[in-house]
Parts: structure tokens; sequence; C-alpha cells
């Protein structure tokens, strides 16, 4: 049963081996980046997590967190009108949302925002920045804000981001 219908929330877990799920140990993942953008940027972000991850680096992105990977073909749009009509405060799978977010945000080392992004999106990038986590923004902000001096590295596109980055040592 969907956790919007009731269902229970789980937390993250990472793959690991027969042995270690019989024993029911959860293993704290930790992700190289945390990938945050608009469910309606969902091609763009994909891509993005997908140049970074053949970088060799680990990533974590909403998108492919358990709460979302049944949701992840449906139309954006649709989808989104139907996500913000629960009730934020009280739905068991915004809920889940929220919890698996900020455990992926809390075991990452850096934080990219891929742009155009809505409100959550900036809400975690201010998470990020009060965690001492490196902020990265991708896109073209061309309106002067003096809140994304949070963000150490700014690149124009994805492309440019994934040149700079070197594989993990």
């Amino acid at each position: 049963m969907p956790p919007s219908q009731g269902g229970e929330a789980s937390s993250i877990l990472v793959p690991r081996s027969n042995k270690m799920a019989k024993a029911n140990k959860k293993i704290k993942p930790h992700y190289n980046f945390f990938v945050s953008g608009r469910w309606r940027n969902r091609d763009n972000l994909l891509d993005l997590v997908k140049k970074i991850k053949n970088k060799g680096y680990s990533v974590y992105c909403f998108l492919e967190a358990p709460h979302a990977v049944h949701r992840i073909k449906n139309n954006p749009e649709k989808d989104m009108a139907n996500f913000e009509k629960l009730n934020w405060k009280e739905d068991k799978y915004v809920k889940r949302v929220f919890a698996n977010d900020m455990r992926g945000e809390r075991n990452s080392d850096t934080f990219v925002l891929l742009l155009p992004a809505g409100k959550s999106c900036h809400i975690e990038a201010g998470v990020a920045y009060g965690l001492g986590k490196k902020c990265i923004l991708i896109g073209n902000q061309k309106k002067a804000e003096s809140l994304y001096l949070i963000f150490s590295e700014v690149y124009e596109n994805t492309e440019q981001f994934i040149e700079n980055i070197e594989f993990p040592h």
C-alpha cells in the first residue's frame, strides 16, 4: 500500500549481501553528492546524476530514492499536481519523502542545485549550507540574490560542471 494511503515509511537502504540482509542491519549510506532540482526538470536531473556517477562518484537524488521510483515514469506536471494536493503536515508519504531526503542530505559531502529549482530545493540548499556542506549551483541565475552567495562554485551548465569534477581519490 502506498504511504499516502497509510503505508509505512522506510529508511534508505543501500545494496548489501544476502547474509547482511538476513541480519537486517542497516548501513549508513554515504554520498559524494546530493543533487537537488525540480521534479518537473526530471530528465535534466537524471542526466546530471548519470554523468556524475559515470565519473565514479556516489549520488543521492530524490528521483532515485525508494519513495520516488514508482513515480519516475509519470508525467511530471500531473504527478506534481497530485503531490501538491497532499496535506504536507499530516500525509505519511510526504513525511517519508522528507525523512529520506534529509537523511540523504546529511549523509552527503556536497550539495548541487540544478536550476530551475523550486522552494523545496532552495530550502535544501539552506539546510546544506547550515550543515557546512560545500554548495554548488548549476544554471544561470540572472537576478541578484544575496543568499546565492552560499554557493562556492557556480557553473553555467551541466557540461561545465562535469568537466570540472575529477575522479574521486
